[in-house]
């Protein structure tokens, strides 16, 4: 047992009403040895040094599952980036070595310790007897999550060693013996181990004490030296090079963890295309304006020669996002905690989720012609990958490889055509595609020599659902009737493919006559 001359800290704070509760359990890092333990349901304590050795019924705490959740949630992220499990659940407590191990009880019970908001004693988390602290729940709001979570992670790091996070003048007199801390905001600051309960980012702090203002404790280093475990192991290495974890280029969502104030995470991201780059790098939070954040992020993008491009490091939010142009190549991004105007980048550690996704400029991002001979017949064929609907494709041609005209207004579902040529010159081919939203772009070009003239001059399909094809080698002229006789409609075709539309024809049997200055040839065509 630990005698009552043990040093204990006590926090000062206003009284306020109460709400309904159940235990959710709940754990942060499972696997770790470790422990400290929310307790809300009640307990009794037995204990010499607290109440003059008389037994303290406490009660449960009147909060709603989603009050419990929150309070968890934020003191979790207090303690993220250490080797320990915050949890609601006394079995992981009380399966946890004696002398790792300490338990918050959170209650309404107060009357015993008049005038506080919550008491520790200060190393108590080594002791070896299950003596707790506690957070009186009543004298927080009352019962406000933020408040009872602040209190937590403060009397849970006087069991750790820690003392009170001081402020002083230039003469060096006691002005706060809570640090309150400075700013408002999302960037509002303040110490855990000050006065938190009214900034939005509170963390870990190397700054003076209670005890004096020439005495300085480095928190970070009290916690993981003092107490049989340190820091989270390291997830994500700084390092740029081809073993660098590496991103989707379409889309990707990555949890992680700034462990220690020296600890950078990089990625690797390939993009093959001219893309835009959407990347959102958030701390963890329980609400907009990162709400109970810890982690004030940093990101640098370095090319593949390393770099760097760009720093991301908002002074008036915690997160980073980014919407930038990249051209085809390999980047990396490297993410780190940061300062900002309030507090230097010491307590600057916590988890975050870095997720995004990168799109082509241009919605059609590849099409590919390719071709070949058989006999006298040009056989294309073509893929396309594109973000959004085709509106057209067209199959152009020319003699030259310069100057190249239409030949074929292909459906947007083609991905083949064929075409007879009349002589043995060779041809060349390339296919332009337009999008709906009017982008077009153009293919390879591909050249192309028949190893025969055609003896046809005329290919026509005979079966049809909306339009007749004719692939002419020469001008020519053309008549279409039914199968009774009846004129139908008649044109004039030029050399290449022609379509004539007959979408508005009945299902059946009809007859196409063509005509040129070199012969004349009838086609049956059968509509479907």
């Amino acid at each position: 047992m630990k005698t009552l001359t043990k040093t204990f800290a006590i926090l000062l704070f206003t009284l306020l009403s109460a709400s309904a509760y159940s235990i959710p359990k709940l754990n942060s890092f499972a696997n770790a040895t470790a422990t400290i333990f929310l307790d809300f349901d009640g307990h009794t304590v037995t204990n010499s040094i607290w109440n003059g050795g008389m037994p303290i019924a406490c009660a449960a705490a009147p909060l709603t599952d989603a009050q419990i959740t929150e309070i968890f949630n934020r003191v979790s992220e207090d303690y993220r980036p250490f080797d320990i499990n915050i949890t609601t659940d006394s079995t992981k407590f009380l399966s946890a070595p004696i002398t790792k191990r300490i338990r918050i009880i959170i209650t309404p019970s107060s009357s015993w310790k008049a005038g506080v908001g919550g008491i520790a004693y200060i190393g108590s988390f080594t002791w070896g007897d299950d003596t707790p602290a506690f957070v009186f729940s009543d004298r927080l709001g009352p019962n406000n999550a933020k408040m009872i979570a602040e209190c937590s992670s403060h009397e849970s790091g006087h069991t750790l060693g820690l003392a009170h996070q001081s402020s002083y003048d230039n003469n060096c007199n006691l002005t706060e013996t809570y640090n309150s801390g400075t700013g408002t905001g999302e960037t509002g600051w303040a110490p855990i181990m000050g006065n938190s309960y009214y900034k939005n980012l509170t963390t870990w702090n190397k700054g003076k004490t209670s005890y004096g203002c020439n005495n300085i404790e480095d928190e970070l280093s009290v916690i993981t030296t003092n107490n049989g475990f340190s820091y989270r192991a390291d997830d994500y290495s700084e390092e740029m090079n081809a073993s660098t974890s590496a991103l989707s280029s379409t889309s990707f969502s990555i949890n992680a963890l700034i462990a220690t104030n020296t600890d950078k995470d990089a990625y690797k991201i390939v993009i093959k295309n001219q893309s835009n780059l959407h990347l959102d790098v958030s701390p963890f939070n329980i609400g907009t304006g990162d709400n109970g954040s810890n982690l004030d992020v940093k990101v640098l993008i370095y090319s593949e020669t390393q770099t760097l491009l760009r720093t991301i490091d908002p002074a008036s939010s915690m997160n980073a996002i980014i919407d930038t142009t990249l051209n085809a190549g390999t980047y990396f991004f490297v993410v780190s905690g940061s300062s900002n105007t309030n507090t230097g980048s010491y307590g600057s550690i916590g988890s975050y989720t870095i997720s995004g996704f990168a799109s082509n400029l241009l919605p059609i991002n590849n099409v590919t012609l390719n071709g070949n001979v058989i006999n006298n017949k040009h056989n294309l064929n073509w893929s396309l990958e594109a973000d959004e609907p085709i509106a057209g494709e067209e199959i152009e041609y020319s003699t030259d490889g310069v100057s190249f005209t239409t030949l074929s207004f292909e459906n947007v579902a083609s991905r083949n055509f064929m075409y007879t040529v009349n002589d043995n010159n060779t041809k060349y081919y390339r296919l332009k595609v337009t999008s709906i939203s009017s982008q077009i772009v153009y293919s390879n070009v591909i050249a192309l020599k028949s190893t025969e003239i055609a003896s046809n001059p005329f290919e026509v399909s005979t079966f049809v659902t909306s339009q007749i094809t004719v692939n002419a080698t020469e001008n020519f002229q053309y008549r279409l009737m039914d199968i009774n006789g009846r004129y139908i409609a008649s044109g004039n075709g030029t050399r290449g493919m022609n379509r004539i539309n007959v979408m508005n024809q009945s299902a059946g049997m009809y007859v196409l006559q063509i005509s040129s200055n070199s012969t004349k040839k009838s086609e049956r065509i059968i509509k479907q």
